[in-house]
């Protein structure tokens, strides 16, 4: 049995299902293929760290594929353990989402997690261990290779094109604490960089202890556009820019030994 029977196959087992809906690929494809084989419900959890872009796709597929959207604010702003910002902050915020999606949900809740993300690290997995999250890709045997193929399949070429787009909180550097105004000016850097450089661009500005830096992918020639760009927003809200440096996964995380 092919990856995609064998996804549908398992979300179908469910009566009814509530996807976590980021507004990223992952999640996105899934709640299109859950929509089509069982009672799907999609939930999106709005907040600072969560971009407008996000949101705006979001209730777009749901209004043009008749999906069942709630829009929710999962209360992590309000956990003092989330915004003092430790390597696992990820847990506190997906505990937080996972819970208030468990209190909505009328059957399973489901990520978007998918077979490569196990061998990252992701702290938010051992919520989703603690509140029964299922991951239907990962069940599946499904990667992120396989989520964009999929993705093409169903003729969604807006997502068949998105870079991975994790939370902004996770571009500020570990043990700084999780600030509105510093999620701002991250959201403000990064759509003006796309708008520049391309929407499909593989970009983080992140805030670190020294400062601005603003990762771009190793073939990108758009560095001193890039450097221009973010050194004038720098400038304008008195922040330290250190310039730029090619992209690195999960750069924010600081842990010991690594």
């Amino acid at each position: 049995m092919i990856p995609a029977d064998r996804l549908r196959r398992g979300l179908a087992r469910h009566r009814s299902i509530a996807i976590a809906v980021s507004g990223g690929v992952d999640s996105m494809t899934l709640a299109h293929i859950a929509h089509g084989v069982t009672a799907a419900r999609m939930i999106h959890a709005i907040s600072p760290a969560v971009p407008a872009i996000a949101t705006a796709r979001v209730r777009r597929h749901a209004a043009a594929h008749g999906w069942r959207l709630d829009i929710v604010d999962a209360g992590e702003f309000g956990d003092a353990r989330y915004i003092a910002n430790p390597v696992n902050r990820c847990y506190f915020c997906k505990l937080n989402l996972y819970g208030t999606i468990r209190d909505l949900a009328e059957g399973p809740v489901a990520s978007g997690t998918n077979t490569d993300d196990l061998g990252d690290y992701r702290p938010g997995l051992k919520a989703a261990d603690e509140l029964d999250v299922i991951h239907p890709y990962v069940e599946a045997g499904i990667g992120k290779a396989e989520v964009y193929r999929l993705a093409t399949a169903l003729g969604l070429d807006d997502l068949a094109a998105l870079p991975a787009q994790p939370c902004l909180s996770s571009r500020i550097e570990t043990d700084i604490p999780v600030r509105k105004a510093d999620l701002a000016f991250i959201e403000t850097a990064e759509d003006r960089l796309r708008g520049r450089i391309g929407a499909g661009a593989v970009l983080r500005c992140r805030i670190t202890h020294a400062g601005v830096i603003v990762e771009l992918a190793d073939n990108d020639d758009a560095g001193p556009a890039a450097a221009d760009l973010v050194a004038a927003l720098c400038r304008d809200t008195g922040r330290t820019f250190l310039g730029t440096r090619p992209y690195r996964r999960g750069a924010a995380f600081l842990r010991a030994g690594a």
